[in-house]
């Protein structure tokens, strides 16, 4: 951002608080707001927490004469601490964020999420910027892993109403998008709350409320929590993509009952393993924890493991960071440096086990959906070099030829 005005977001962490860094631009332009930088922080880490102060005193440098305001879960979850920062000028809480007024308040504005029973509809924004644009269809989460502060961040989870998420959907086809991702912090919790099936129904009523779709992708998912519907769309529908992303965090059983999981190491594989004989070109990505308190060499063996009895293709690796409060904070620690230390081995894992997938991929046909130029996403969520005269946002049958290692190689 410039100095002659306008408002700058800056969004970390997860799809939802991307798409909400959207919304907050919108509100904040509706208030009137000029010259500003808002932070939508993340605190899934003690590294999100730190990047979050750090892009605020990094944007005070940048422009004395702004105001810094600093919002999302990082907010909500240690207001005090970015009330203390002399460079912040005003902090709110995730609810608050959504709404124009908030913006023009003299002192923070910060709630008690918890109380919230009701998803907060977010405004109409465009996602043209985006090739696969996302939509909102709850919020929060009523588990209490015991490593997790994301709960005091967003709330009790809250389904938005299939008609307003399907209305939403026909809206971005209308304006040309050909992917649409269902964000949310716990999308397979999504319905009981307003008297839904799942989200089963949902995904459903998607599919046969927006013909035009061509493709509907499903964010991170609680695997243990997916029901028949969802689970038999997954396996038989072709406009609902073959990759999903695995709340697993561990693949050891003593460490998943420590952190509170409500699924076993075996239930994990014989999942993986149902879906891939049934549509074997679906693809899994997962998160996972390394060093976890208690966890030993052989309990942190079972996860390094886990990757290639998963077929985890696309992995997302968390060094255990302790989070003020919750449960995992008082358990016996395991050394910082043996926690990056395990957290390498992993990343090595999963990079062997993307590699070999990758490899497995040449000579196929796929589906991409262009992102940028010369560069798309197959429908199993592969990175796939290809024609940079591609229209983006379009998809183009393309066939591997090759890779490099990190992503697939195609020609026309």
């Amino acid at each position: 951002m410039d100095k002659s005005g306008g408002v700058k977001v800056e969004s970390f962490g997860c799809r939802l608080n991307a798409l909400e860094g959207d919304v907050v631009a919108r509100a904040a332009q509706q208030a009137g707001l000029n010259n500003a930088t808002i932070i939508n922080g993340c605190a899934v880490t003690s590294e999100a927490m730190r990047q979050a102060g750090q892009a605020a005193r990094k944007a005070k440098r940048a422009d004395p004469d702004a105001k810094i305001i600093v919002t999302g879960c990082a907010a909500q979850t240690d207001a005090a601490r970015f009330s203390a920062m002399p460079e912040v000028d005003l902090v709110l809480g995730n609810e608050e964020k959504l709404s124009p007024a908030a913006y023009g308040a003299q002192s923070d504005q910060v709630s008690d999420i918890m109380t919230l029973q009701r998803a907060t509809p977010l405004l109409d924004t465009s996602q043209t910027a985006r090739a696969r644009a996302f939509v909102q269809v709850q919020t929060g989460c009523d588990h209490r892993c015991t490593f997790c502060i994301i709960p005091f961040g967003r709330g009790n989870s809250r389904s938005v109403p299939i008609d307003q998420v399907v209305s939403r959907c026909r809206r971005l086809v209308a304006d040309g998008h050909k992917e649409i991702v269902l964000t949310g912090v716990d999308v397979t919790s999504y319905g009981p709350d307003i008297g839904e099936a799942g989200l089963g129904a949902l995904v459903k009523a998607i599919l046969d409320g927006v013909p035009d779709l061509p493709r509907l992708r499903l964010s991170s998912i609680d695997a243990v929590e997916i029901d028949q519907g969802l689970l038999d769309m997954v396996i038989h529908e072709p406009r609902l993509m073959p990759h999903l992303h695995l709340s697993l965090q561990a693949g050891d059983d003593m460490i998943l009952k420590r952190m509170k999981r409500r699924h076993s190491r075996q239930q994990a594989i014989d999942f993986c393993n149902k879906l891939k004989s049934q549509r074997p070109d679906i693809a899994f990505g997962a998160d996972i924890i390394a060093g976890f308190p208690t966890e030993t060499e052989a309990m942190f063996a079972q996860s390094e493991k886990l990757v290639a009895e998963c077929d985890l293709v696309w992995l997302h690796v968390f060094p255990y960071s302790q989070r003020p409060g919750t449960p995992a904070e008082r358990m016996p620690q395991v050394p910082r440096d043996e926690i990056k230390a395990r957290a390498a081995r992993l990343r090595a894992a999963g990079e062997r086990q993307r590699i070999n997938w990758l490899e497995a991929q040449i000579g196929q046909t796929m589906s991409v959906l262009i992102e940028q130029a010369g560069i798309g996403r197959s429908e199993n969520f592969a990175r796939i070099a290809c024609d940079e005269n591609l229209p983006i946002g379009e998809i183009a049958s393309v066939t591997i030829i090759g890779h490099n290692q990190d992503m697939l190689q195609a020609e026309r």
